[in-house]
């Protein structure tokens, strides 16, 4: 694994005002697994976008087998075996799997879609990869692990020589994240190259044979993955100390419960109960479609509540959408922000004050000088990076992103935040950045319920962990008791 089948030189990608990419080198070895990481904005996705032909550098060289090129085209990059698993999923669900698997490159006899040798080669290739599932099921009816999957065997089958991955796990749970690295590693024995993106760095470790770290569009370092830690890592990517990983715990006196929910029971969760008191930070663990998402739609009002109540400053309340959750003094951040958090087409400014015009009103019209206060108020207080309070909030790195999101409830005076997978996608310096930002609002005397899939992220943020299982509430944990055997004893027991 010396051999060198792609390299990068001197590769510089210019945008309007901004180095996307400075003075680049990169290289990329023979059946190896090289991670890449970095903070948002590091250049990360711009180097992949030269590398996959949707940009073109500005100047630098691209050899890959030896031969150099000045810039690659899609249609090269393919032709070259270069391929990309992005983050957002790219197939279509209301097809089955194998026509996600051919489509575009359909095999045809006669004249005609040869159906049947298409089912035949995607059901080997599934077998070959060890998935247990039907190649003529529809890509909506397997879960988003399996989608992420078949994008992959998709990938292989075109005769793939150097597949790129983003965040490729950012989905799933623990054990379809095993499913993941054992694929990955299947790839890596049959001399498949991988360029593995991830802000997870405990599965960079566990994965990558080699690490490469950039910062502000520049190559920093380059490391085997045995020589180096994740200080070091988390130094070379923020250009400085960031201490320890999570903040020192906020152990305070909890106030009275801010919210009970009892026995509650919609169409994806049975009976289930939890309290939260104030300045708390209450965790909620298990595996994917266990649950844990549909029970915070069912607090907020976003899922109907077939029975059981709801109780906030223990009194009962009638929470039937999201407008009354929002009256009642609910948050929800949601797990998909750009789907469901933002307006991505419009300004940080509309986004600050969406959830909260009424109090921007004077008579009939909004106050050009309240929001221009509240919206630079909240730029200053959450640290968000932007030009302007007039900048597209789709242009924001992921981190800023969720900040906008956290500014725009925090608009609304809630007392209640209901995270669903709060750092999905953000870097580990923004991170840092989010969790002060929780621990801000539990000082204040706000209540917390927190959704992860990440295991240190649960146990580092919670005072308390519920664990969720088929719908329905497992167990709960606390202090001691609050360890990753005890969590995943509760959720697969």
């Amino acid at each position: 694994m010396t051999e060198s089948i792609l390299e990068l030189h001197g590769v510089t990608k210019l945008f309007p005002g901004v180095v996307a990419l400075d003075n680049v080198d990169f290289s990329l070895r023979r059946g190896e697994v090289h991670a890449l990481v970095g903070e948002n904005g590091a250049g990360k996705s711009t180097l992949m976008k030269v590398l996959t032909g949707m940009n073109h550098p500005d100047r630098g060289s691209i050899i890959v087998d030896g031969m150099p090129y000045a810039g690659l085209t899609i249609q090269s990059a393919k032709r070259l075996g270069i391929s990309m698993i992005y983050q957002e999923l790219n197939n279509i669900r209301m097809l089955t799997i194998w026509e996600n698997i051919f489509l575009g490159r359909e095999i045809v006899k006669g004249g005609l879609l040869d159906r049947k040798a298409m089912i035949a080669e995607a059901d080997r290739l599934l077998s070959e990869f060890d998935l247990a599932i039907s190649s003529t099921q529809k890509m909506a009816e397997v879960t988003v692990a399996y989608q992420q999957l078949v994008e992959i065997v998709k990938a292989a089958s075109t005769n793939v020589r150097i597949l790129i991955m983003d965040e490729p796990t950012a989905p799933l749970s623990i054990d379809e994240v095993e499913m993941l690295y054992q694929l990955v590693r299947k790839l890596k024995n049959a001399g498949v190259s991988v360029i593995y993106i991830s802000h997870r760095l405990e599965e960079i470790f566990e994965i990558a044979d080699r690490i490469t770290v950039f910062r502000d569009g520049k190559y920093i370092a380059t490391h085997l993955v045995a020589e180096t830690n994740e200080d070091m890592l988390i130094r070379e990517m923020v250009g400085r100390e960031l201490g320890n990983y999570y903040p020192p715990r906020v152990v305070m006196p909890l106030g009275p419960n801010l919210l009970e929910a009892k026995k509650l029971t919609t169409i994806k969760i049975h009976e289930a109960s939890l309290r939260l008191r104030q300045g708390e930070i209450l965790g909620i663990g298990g595996l994917i479609g266990s649950g844990r998402t549909e029970l915070l739609r069912a607090i907020f009002g976003a899922d109907r509540i077939v029975s059981g109540e709801v109780l906030l400053d223990s009194k009962r309340v009638e929470i039937s959408t999201p407008y009354d959750g929002i009256g009642h003094g609910l948050a929800l951040i949601p797990e998909d922000r750009k789907q469901h958090g933002l307006l991505l087409r419009m300004s940080v400014r509309d986004n600050v004050i969406f959830a909260s015009l009424k109090k921007f009103l004077r008579g009939f019209l909004l106050s050009p000088d309240r929001m221009k206060q509240a919206v630079g108020n909240a730029i200053v207080r959450l640290g968000i990076k932007t030009p302007g309070p007039g900048q597209l909030v789709k242009l924001l790195s992921g981190g800023n992103q969720q900040k906008v999101v956290l500014a725009k409830w925090m608009e609304t005076n809630a007392k209640i935040f209901l995270f669903d997978e709060p750092t999905r996608g953000i870097d580990v310096g923004a991170r840092h950045e989010i969790y002060e930002l929780m621990n801000t609002l539990k000082k204040s005397g706000k209540g917390i319920i927190m959704v992860s899939s990440d295991m240190q992220e649960l146990i580092g943020m919670s005072d308390r962990i519920l664990v969720m299982k088929d719908g329905r509430v497992a167990g709960e944990l606390g202090d001691a008791s609050i360890t990753q055997e005890n969590i995943m004893r509760l959720a697969s027991a």
